[in-house]
């Protein structure tokens, strides 16, 4: 199984991105799908997490508002409409599977490889 994320880069902040999250080795439509990150000397946070039937999104709420989750499972690919970016959602970003909202709020997932993410710098 493996999850490739893309669509890092360098924007200014106001500014927006979008992120893809290709999947290989698994049928993505099967299981619920979310994005997670991590900046520079911080823990790894859940972002959002969409369920297997591409309804409704469970978003952070530090992004609430502001990134869009969304899934294709025609193309096996889940998408991060990310809008509004401010200098602290800079980030290595990864998507992952399974991933559920535990009852503290937040997001969680028991994927163990997290390798192939893709950085996002939001520059004042």
């Amino acid at each position: 199984v493996q999850l490739q994320a893309s669509g890092g880069g360098l924007v200014q902040s106001g500014g927006s991105l979008t992120l893809s999250c290709a999947a290989s080795g698994i049928t993505l439509g099967d299981f619920a799908v979310g994005w997670f990150r991590q900046a520079p000397g911080k823990e790894r946070e859940g972002v959002t997490c969409i369920n297997s039937r591409a309804g409704d999104a469970y978003s952070a709420d530090s992004v609430k508002g502001r990134f869009t989750m969304s899934r294709d499972n025609a193309k096996n690919t889940a998408y991060l409409q990310m809008a509004s970016l401010k200098t602290e959602d800079s980030a290595v970003y990864w998507c992952a599977t399974p991933c559920w909202v535990y009852t503290d709020g937040h997001i969680y997932t028991n994927m163990e490889d997290w390798a192939k993410g893709t950085l996002v710098t939001v520059s004042s």
